[in-house]
């Protein structure tokens, strides 16, 4: 096993599920990747150790998934010059918003590159972890291009079931 690249980290193992997603996007794209949690308010001093310490480690992306106030994103930018993005977690009754507002709002500085709420987000973020990893990796950039046009494939054949569908209406 090679040393991962991108670092998925969620404050709470209740989130695996959601950021299990990003793994898979990663996966899908040949890109190692470890996996671990660490809270930015339960346990603040590894928080900041883990992000001070993960470029040294080989990792070159952190995606970072939190629910409620969600400053997990925004605790690791502080402590690291990669790039890191925030997945929000659906977690409270607020489905999520609280979490999308807390990852988005950094102050000027310090920034996280924020995706959409829960599954769509961990793989959003995933798939931007390996187009920011593309800009100096030519597999990954031409594996993104297949997967463009794999979605836009799809969408083709679903277009052509749907006019097969409503000419015989």
């Amino acid at each position: 096993m090679t040393k991962p690249l991108v670092s998925i980290v969620m404050g709470s193992d209740s989130d695996l599920e959601i950021m299990q997603a990003c793994g898979q996007a990663l996966a899908d794209f040949g890109i190692e990747y470890e996996i671990d949690v660490t809270s930015a308010h339960r346990s603040p001093d590894r928080t900041a150790d883990y992000a001070r310490k993960a470029a040294d480690r080989g990792v070159r992306v952190i995606i970072a998934g939190a629910g409620g106030a969600a400053h997990l994103a925004g605790v690791i930018a502080a402590h690291t010059t990669l790039p890191v993005i925030g997945v929000p977690i659906p977690s409270t009754s607020l489905n999520g918003m609280d979490s999308l507002l807390a990852t988005v709002q950094m102050p000027a500085g310090i920034p996280v590159a924020t995706v959409a709420i829960g599954k769509p987000g961990a793989t959003n973020a995933g798939i931007l972890a390996a187009q920011i990893l593309a800009v100096s990796d030519s597999v990954v950039a031409k594996q993104l291009v297949a997967h463009k046009e794999k979605l836009a494939a799809g969408v083709e054949e679903k277009s052509k079931k749907l006019k097969q569908k409503t000419a015989t209406v």
